[in-house]
Parts: structure tokens; sequence; C-alpha cells
């Protein structure tokens, strides 16, 4: 994999100031050699595609298009067959926007700024042509081509000066990351794992790996990357996603034994020991992991139904344990892989889960569908307010807050993030100002303007590539390139900008406050609502009785875990434990180990195991904030009972894994489980 030279990575921020400012240049060049009626917006689209990344460009400039040809093609639909009925117009254009808002959210992947710019295109290139319906088609084609020439310019500049591939940048979160990990892995096993410290640790993982899947996920888009390195990273990725669950589960175990381990199995602590100091070495490890393995093997005992509860906690954690070894020795091999480009699909792994983990993400369609309500409605307030005034420039009111309300949708409360971004707007509409009626005037030639522009434009780009400024430079560059609104000739009129400028932040002004009114809902609700899908969740994978839905349970639940790690924060005490600890996480993958060992299994095995979750089922869906039903214990005890008495198996151990994490995951203050006689019939514990 090629690494990224030091000068790059020093003056990043710096380079891409440049870069995006010479791309806009030739967008601006460009456009105005071939004529295009509205070459500025060639310019503002590459402040608005430019990434400091070239997959990250890439991507969001292929889905730019998708989204402005879409965009296009519905207004030229709309607009000539509904501009007599201006009422009908506006409805019909915000139920679109709401409507691409409410898929947008849906989706949250690259993919997703296509509907989201579907969606406000019709706004951006509908409003103002309503009093020109006639040339509306020139005028979507217009758009189509001024916008692709912006992003062909953003992407051609983005993968040719100075390109920074997305794939070093992954592979440097990603070699970051498992550095965290071998750490946490080591203070797990030397029994720290449930130190507060380290399950924020735990927690500040989940939310990398997130983030990590997320730049990930334009690899795929990037033409520098490398074949093996994205492949050899997609394996990766898995392992480093099963470590976390890994590690809660063998922290947990280590908790329940507390002081006993060393009794329960005196060559216990010694093996903990060993597989510590072989963590410690990411490369010559003082011994092989076949031994490891060896002594892992040589200490599981015999279960039976008269075995303690020390016994069977014991064998699950020797069960963790390898696994965690076989995770661990396959990161370091894919690793070595990626950095000697080599084909990983060749290396033989020793962890091989038999679903992986699918690329799913959580879906609030409720929230989505109440975001996409919100838009309309403000588009919908100042289309009444545009029809009912006869204000001339009013159209940019319905336009800006389609923006505005798509932008920011997607945070908690976007109504700060609008206001800011109106702010802003203000300060961009003096910066504009000042040009347009004290500088550009004597201004006669292109080069002139582009070193006029040069100062002010290299500045805005490099607030947009510092993630602390960001949210300032993109309002500044994006509207001052517009509000410029420059074209072959200069005929700026004060009033006619000023009147543009008034309704651009009153659509901004519209925007914020109706999302303040209709959207904004804070942190706290949106995590209640995770950790009450979470619980919905883990009743639907009690009910199920098939064995296929592994992979995407994982993925969603991975991906709702680093939701709620965003707004720990607002999380009630009482429930702070069930997230740092991955609870629901744990025991939803443990009910699906459960119910793949359970049609081999005795009929009265069969039916303790089907009867506790059944009661799991509903005790989930009922359940608020606080400890779960005592019946759902006793339900497991008997089931685990049960699962004693089979014969030595596969499916007796996955039953016992299975059971034991479900019950350490949701009881794991309770007493410790005591061994009884079979008896499918009665419940109490």
């Amino acid at each position: 994999m090629r690494s990224d030279q030091s000068f790059l990575v020093r003056h990043a921020d710096l380079i891409f100031a440049f870069k995006t400012f010479l791309a806009a240049s030739l967008a601006l060049v460009v456009a105005l050699w071939i004529d295009l009626p509205r070459p500025y917006w060639a310019m503002a689209t590459v402040y608005i595609a430019s990434q400091p990344l070239a997959g990250a460009t890439s991507s969001k400039a292929f889905y730019r298009v998708l989204g402005t040809l879409i965009g296009a093609t519905v207004t030229v639909a709309l607009v000539p067959n509904l501009v007599d009925a201006p009422e009908l117009l506006c409805l019909a254009v915000a139920l679109w926007v709401g409507l691409c808002l409410y898929l947008s959210l849906l989706d949250r992947s690259p993919r997703s700024y296509a509907f989201m710019l579907g969606g406000y295109t019709v706004a951006l290139i509908g409003f103002p042509a309503v009093s020109d319906p006639g040339s509306i088609f020139d005028t979507a084609l217009a758009r189509v081509e001024e916008i692709s020439l912006g992003i062909i310019c953003a992407t051609l500049v983005s993968t040719i000066v100075l390109p920074r591939s997305v794939a070093p940048a992954v592979a440097g979160r990603v070699n970051n990351w498992l550095s965290d990990a071998r750490r946490l892995s080591q203070d797990v096993l030397a029994g720290r794992g449930d130190e507060p410290a380290h399950r924020a640790q735990r927690l500040r993982l989940a939310t990398d790996a997130v983030e990590i899947d997320a730049l990930a996920g334009h690899l795929a888009y990037d033409p520098l990357a490398d074949a093996n390195a994205v492949r050899g990273l997609q394996a990766l990725r898995l392992h480093m996603q099963m470590l976390l669950p890994l590690l809660a589960s063998i922290t947990d175990r280590i908790a329940a034994l507390g002081d006993r381990l060393r009794t329960c199995s005196p060559q216990l602590p010694r093996l903990l020991d060993d597989l510590r100091r072989w963590l410690s070495f990411s490369a010559g490890e003082p011994q092989p992991a076949a031994t490891l393995r060896t002594a892992i093997a040589s200490l599981q005992p015999k279960l039976d139904a008269q075995s303690s509860w020390d016994q069977i906690t014991a064998a699950n954690l020797l069960i963790r344990l390898r696994e965690l070894l076989d995770v661990s020795e396959d990161c370091r091999a894919l690793n070595r892989a990626i950095a000697n480009d080599e084909d990983v699909s060749r290396l033989q792994l020793a962890f091989r889960p038999e679903a992986g983990v699918a690329p799913a993400r959580h879906r609030d369609h409720a929230l989505a569908l109440w975001s996409g309500a919100g838009a309309a409605i403000a588009i919908l307030i100042c289309c009444a307010f545009w029809i009912a005034t006869g204000w001339v420039d009013g159209a940019s009111a319905p336009m800006m807050a389609a923006v505005g309300c798509s932008f920011y949708a997607a945070q908690d409360d976007p109504a700060p993030s609008i206001r800011s971004f109106a702010w802003w707007s203000l300060a961009s509409i003096v910066v504009v100002a000042i040009y347009l009626f004290a500088i550009i005037p004597g201004i006669s030639k292109i080069e002139v303007l582009i070193a006029a522009l040069a100062p002010t434009f290299i500045l805005f780009g490099y607030l947009i590539a510092r993630p602390q400024t960001a949210f300032a430079g993109m309002p500044l560059a994006v509207n001052s390139a517009t509000l410029l609104a420059l074209q072959s000739n200069y005929d700026a009129d004060f009033a006619t900008y000023a009147n543009s400028a008034i309704a651009f932040l009153l659509g901004m002004a519209a925007a914020a406050v109706i999302t303040r009114l209709a959207r904004s809902v804070g942190a706290e609700w949106v995590a209640r609502r995770l950790m009450k899908t979470n619980w919905t969740t883990l009743a639907l994978t009690a009910e199920r009785r098939g064995q296929n839905d592994r992979a995407r349970f994982f993925g969603v639940m991975l991906d709702r875990l680093g939701l709620l790690v965003q707004r720990f924060a607002v999380i009630r005490e009482v429930d702070r434990r069930d997230v740092d600890s991955l609870t629901q996480l744990r025991v939803g993958l443990n009910i699906i180990d459960l119910r793949r060992a359970r049609h081999e299994l005795t009929p009265a095995t069969l039916a303790a195991i089907d009867d506790m979750l059944d009661q799991l089922a509903l005790a989930s869906r009922a359940h608020v904030s606080g400890p779960l039903p005592e019946e759902l214990l006793a339900r497991i005890d008997r089931a685990l009972a049960e699962a004693l008495n089979e014969p030595e198996s596969e499916a007796r151990k996955d039953a016992l894994i299975g059971l034991i994490g479900i019950r350490r995951g949701l009881f794991p203050q309770a007493s410790a489980y005591r061994p009884q006689s079979p008896n499918p019939w009665s419940l109490a514990a």
C-alpha cells in the first residue's frame, strides 16, 4: 500500500485549500469559455463535492451527479405541468423534497447523498424557473452541465494533483485501533477490564470502529486504492468488530469468577498471563499460538448436570479465550498481508465466523418521516409567504428552506446548525457585497479576477478542511460562490442583490424555526429510542427460529452501539451499564448461538429453551429500564439444567455458550446457578 508523503500529511489542510481553489477556478474558466448560463454553479459545486481524500471526493461526486440528474428530471416533469397551479406545484415540490430526505436518512451510506440532492435540486431549479416555465428543459440541462463540470474538475484535481488515497488513511486508523485493542485485551486478561477507564476505552473503540467503517465505505470509489489492500482491510474490519463483544464477554466471565478463578482451575491464571504476554508482541511472539491452543484445550472441563456454576463459567471463559486468540492471530496475519500487498484470500485464517458481519444500518422510519415532514412544512410556509406577497425574489426563501432542512436533518437537533449556517451565510453576504460593489467593478480580466478571489476562497477551503471549522467554511465558500453570480458580463444591481440576500436569509430562518418546532428532539430522546429499539430487536431475535440473520443482527447492533456511544453522556445512569458492557449485542449473539443449536437437542431441552426464549421476547418488549423479571432468570436456569444433561456434542456446547451468555448479560448481579434435577414442567427457580 502506498503511504502518504510526510509533507502531504503535515500540510494536508493547506494543500486541500489550494487544490480546491484550483479546481474551482478551472471550473469557472471552462464554464465561461463554453458560455454556460450560470458558471458560478460550477464553482460552487467544486466546494460542495471536494473532500480531502480522493475516494471521498469520487464517491460524493458520483452521487452528486446522480442526484442532480434525478432532480433535474423531476423538475422538468413537475414545473410545466403544474405552473398554472402554483399552490399545487409548491405542494408537489415540498412532498418530493420530504420523500427524498426520508429516503436519505434511512440509507445512511454515501449513496444517501444522491437521495438528498435529488430532493433539494428540484427546489433549486424549479422555484426560480416558475416565471419562465417554457425554458425549464434548457434550464435543467444547464444546471446539470454546470454541476457536472464542477464535479469533473473537483475529481480531476483531487486525483491528479498531490492525491491522497483513502486506503492509507483507513490503514492508519486501523493500526491505531488494533494497538488500542491489544492494550485493552492485555488489561482485560489481567482482570482490569471492568474498571471504569477500561469500559470507557471499549466504548471509544466502538465509536472508532463505526468511523473507520464509514471512511472505508469510500474505498470502492478510490482510483488510487490497491485491490489487495481493499480486500484486506474489509477482512480485517470484520475481525476488529468481533473483538469488542469478545473482550466484553471475557471481562464478564473473569469478574464472575473473581478470586475463585485460581481455585476453579489452578492453571487458568498462568494461561491468562501467557496469553497476555503473547498479545504484547505484535510480531515474533515468545511462543506460537498453537501452544496456547493446546493449553486452552487441556484445561477445558467435562461438564455434567452436577457441575458447579464456577466450572460452567470457566468452561465458557476458555472458549472465549480460544476465540480471542484466533481473532488476534488473524488480525496480525491480515495486517502483514496488507503491508506486503498480498492477496488475503490465500490466507489460512483461524477464525471464520459462519456469517460474518453484514453492512446493516439502523433505520428509524418514524424519525426519518418526521424530518421529511418538517422540511415539507418549512418549504410550504416559505412558498405561502412568497405567493401572498408577490415578492419577485421570494423564490430564494423556499429554496434555502429545502437546503437548510436537508443538510442537517441527520442531527438530533438540527436547528442550532441551521442557525449557524444562516449566520455564516450572512457573513458571506457581506463578503460578496464587498466584492460585487467595491472590487469586481474595476476588474476586466479573468486572471485578475481569480487573483482577487484567491485569498478569500483559499481561506474558505482551509476552514472546510479542518473538522473544527468546517461548519463555517462550507456556508462561506458555497454561498459566496453562489451569491457572487459571476458571469461573462458584470451587471450587479444593489437592490436586486439586497432582495435576493433577504430572501436567502428568510429561507434559512424559516428552516430553523420550523425545524425547532417540528423536529428538534435532543440527544437524550434519541438515545432512549435507540435503547428501546435494541430491546425490540432482542425480542425479534428470540421469537424467530431461523438461523440466517446473525450477520445482519451483528451489523445493525454495532451500528446502533456507535450511535449510542455518541450520546453516552445523556444516557440514564441505570442504562449506561448495558451500553458500556455491550449487553444487548452480546445477549443477541448468544440467542442466535442458542437457536443454531436447538434443533439438534433432545425434546426436553428444546422445550425448555423455547419456553425461555418466548419469556425473553415478552420481557424485552415490555422492558423500559431497570432489572428484568426474576421469572426469566428461573427459566434460563431450567434450560441450563436441561442442556447440561445433554450428551457431549457441538450442539450442547453452543447451547451452554448461549445460555451462560444470556444469563450473565441479563442478570450480572444474580446469585450463582445451582445444579438442579431436570424437570421441564417446573418453572420455579
